[in-house]
């Protein structure tokens, strides 16, 4: 090892040897950096085949476990809860069908072990089973109570694949059954008090449900997977006027883009953006039950910046604009509900129609989401749940 030292006013620096330690001058160098365990191969057996591990490695760093409960709840909860007597009245035989529940992943808690966790096609049962027979209409139990037991157990059914790193086909498949449910029970409970229905931590769980789905979309590169088209589009739709949901909807392959579900997703965005208020309800009133779904949270939002437009478009004390068209173009469900949805916003009503004035307007608190009847659940056919959920997913 050599030392650089400058002297003032030389250009050409000189160098002088410095000392080695001991160990250095008869050849033995210290090395301080950490090093890395390596991980154990797997012993082949007596037939010349490796046994499943129960846990894979990933890079040699770390050990992600795999899978083998081949039940929806395994043993030692379900017998845990029995005792408690916590199991719930949808799960409730005969025949007995309990469902593995949500528990929060905490610092310090052991980890998972292969019998706690389903493997991927386990968990397609699971949801096949939630989207049918738990979601069955029953007159013992509410609506609210219901979704809060189907969004519990699916939130679990997504962390057995976040513990495996389940990715591919086969995790979009168990994802998209799941995103369905949620945006369909997200506006049957809008209306709900917060007390039922806790709007924000559902939205949170559709939008973690949606990042999974399309990460496993982008895994599967070469065998897209059918169904991406419809839900890349929900996507976009459940996040309208957002820059950045539109950026990534702009990176996806063509083939993709030019699909007629995200085609008209990316029409209605562009309406929305542009405040062309008439062509957004026109292009939502065609949309399909599903997307009716995604884009409801926002149709509130809308019509109240529609009024805000009309407020200064048509500002005139002489000026009337009727109240039938208004319900017609705001695609309300009835003259009184576009009557009210005026007032909240100070808006005058005479004679039957809406005196726009600029300085009349009020930016009052956030408008209530209400179920929509011609927006979305008119859409809905006779079909079951499980069918419909069946007829578009992957």
């Amino acid at each position: 090892m050599w030392q650089m030292k400058f002297n003032v006013g030389t250009r050409v620096p000189s160098v002088r040897p410095v000392e080695l330690p001991l160990r250095a001058k008869r050849g033995v160098v210290a090395d301080k950096r950490p090093t890395r365990a390596r991980a154990a191969p797997f012993r082949a057996t007596t037939l010349g085949a490796a046994p499943r591990p129960a846990f894979r490695s990933m890079g040699g760093f770390e050990e992600v476990p795999t899978g083998t409960c081949q039940e929806m709840c395994p043993a030692g909860e379900l017998a845990l809860r029995r005792r408690q007597g916590r199991l719930h009245v949808l799960e409730r035989g005969p025949p007995e069908q309990a469902v593995k529940e949500y528990s929060r992943p905490a610092a310090g808690k052991e980890r998972s072990r292969p019998e706690e966790l389903r493997p991927p096609p386990v968990l397609l049962a699971t949801v096949r089973h939630l989207l049918g027979e738990a979601a069955r209409w029953r007159p013992d139990v509410s609506v609210a109570e219901q979704c809060a037991f189907v969004t519990d157990r699916l939130r679990a059914v997504r962390l057995d694949l976040t513990v495996q790193r389940a990715s591919g086909l086969p995790c979009a498949a168990v994802l998209e059954r799941s995103l369905v449910y949620l945006l369909r029970a997200g506006h049957q409970l809008c209306g709900e008090p917060p007390a039922r229905f806790d709007a924000h931590l559902h939205r949170a769980q559709v939008q973690e449900c949606f990042a999974v789905l399309r990460r496993a979309y982008r895994d599967e590169e070469e065998d897209r997977a059918a169904a991406e088209p419809l839900f890349q589009a929900l996507f976009l739709l459940y996040n309208l006027g957002s820059p950045d949901a539109l950026w990534q909807i702009l990176g996806l392959p063509h083939h993709i883009r030019a699909s007629p579900e995200l085609s008209t997703a990316r029409a209605i965005s562009l309406a929305y953006l542009e405040r062309n208020f008439a062509r957004f309800f026109r292009l939502a009133r065609e949309l399909p039950y599903l997307q009716s779904c995604a884009l409801h949270p926002h149709v509130a939002g809308a019509r109240r910046l529609a009024l805000h437009t009309f407020s200064h478009g048509f500002s005139s004390r002489n000026c009337r604009y009727p109240l039938d068209c208004l319900a017609r173009l705001l695609a309300t469900d009835s003259l009184k509900e576009a009557e009210a949805l005026c007032q909240a916003q100070g808006l005058t009503i005479l004679e039957g129609s809406v005196v726009f004035q600029k300085g009349s307007f009020k930016d009052s608190d956030p408008l209530n989401h209400r179920p929509s009847f011609l927006l979305v659940d008119g859409k809905w056919g006779e079909t079951t749940l499980h069918e419909f959920t069946e007829g578009i997913c992957s």
